[in-house]
């Protein structure tokens, strides 16, 4: 009796789902000689994606892949409370700390905190927004599109009225759901997002194509320009190689046109490419498991993810 009420508490099994997820493989960092090379880069991106993922994968009783942990999404993923520098002429602070390793009295660790200037509501320049939505037959999973549609509702609701929205969709073909609209005209795109549904093979290639056009017609000068990718990354008709799609992506993100990812679901879930597409197209990677977390990252933390 014992033994069953410790397993129920504490998964041991990993998680093996019916799936086809794809997560790309970690390589440990090298210890280095400072002395030798003292000089030591990272990228200020903040994705959060491992996180929530994982916590999809606990909450079903599975321990996650060891690929599928990644330690600083997990650490990005909390606010704090860092403090923020006081204009946008000093772009971040920086915060440090330092402490012995607990595993070697040799050793120290070394917390390297930064907090990015941040824009208040009203000071945040107009966002021409195009959402590129997967509604191939894979999202029809109530954890997919369904979730999907809820989460953009959210969304919808804090944009401002300066703000317009696209949305593109992809299947077997791409096509304009929704041509850009000022935020403030809620019920047309309510409308636009209640006419979703999935089916279809994934030509996410040509979706994307389609999502750039539409940014690039709609380009505000010194706004916010970003293409929102939403899907659970089998990409598998079309243009679906990895180095294509991401060779597009970094393009266009040379003219100011972004790219910010979102995952959603399981079993096919293309953890690998999302994220490099994310980099590329130099935009932010989260991954949506609930509405709450829908929640934080379309409403709580909107402005931090436009910026």
């Amino acid at each position: 009796f014992v033994a069953q009420e410790h397993s129920a508490l504490m998964p041991t099994h990993y998680y093996q789902e019916e799936s086809r997820e794809n997560y790309a493989t970690m390589a440990q960092n090298e210890v280095k000689q400072v002395s030798e090379e003292p000089v030591s880069t990272f990228s200020i991106d903040v994705d959060t994606g491992s996180y929530t993922n994982i916590r999809r994968m606990l909450n079903q009783g599975h321990l996650p892949p060891v690929d599928a942990v990644c330690i600083e999404e997990m650490i990005n993923y909390f606010d704090y409370a860092y403090d923020v520098p006081d204009s946008i002429s000093e772009p971040f602070s920086v915060k440090t700390e330092i402490a012995q390793a607990p595993w070697s009295k040799d050793r120290l660790l070394l917390q390297v905190g930064l907090k990015g200037f941040e824009l208040i509501e009203e000071n945040r320049p107009a966002a021409n927004l195009v959402f590129l939505l997967d509604v191939s037959g894979s999202m029809s999973n109530p954890k997919k599109l369904p979730l999907l549609v809820e989460s953009m509702k959210l969304l919808v609701r804090k944009l401002k009225p300066s703000d317009t929205m696209s949305i593109v969709v992809y299947a077997g073909a791409a096509g304009v759901v929704l041509e850009p609209t000022q935020a403030s005209e809620k019920i047309k795109i309510f409308n636009a997002l209640g006419k979703l549904n999935s089916g279809g093979s994934t030509n996410g290639g040509a979706g994307i194509k389609l999502a750039y056009k539409l940014a690039k017609q709609n380009f505000i000068k010194g706004g916010v320009n970003r293409i929102i990718l939403a899907t659970d990354g089998d990409f598998n008709v079309g243009t679906s190689s990895q180095s294509t799609l991401i060779d597009l992506v970094e393009e266009k993100a040379k003219n100011d046109i972004f790219l910010t990812v979102v995952g959603l679901g399981m079993g096919n879930y293309q953890d690998s490419l999302l994220e490099k597409l994310s980099n590329r197209g130099n935009g932010n990677y989260a991954y949506i498991d609930s509405l709450n977390e829908a929640n934080k990252l379309f409403n709580i933390d909107l402005e931090k993810n436009l910026t």
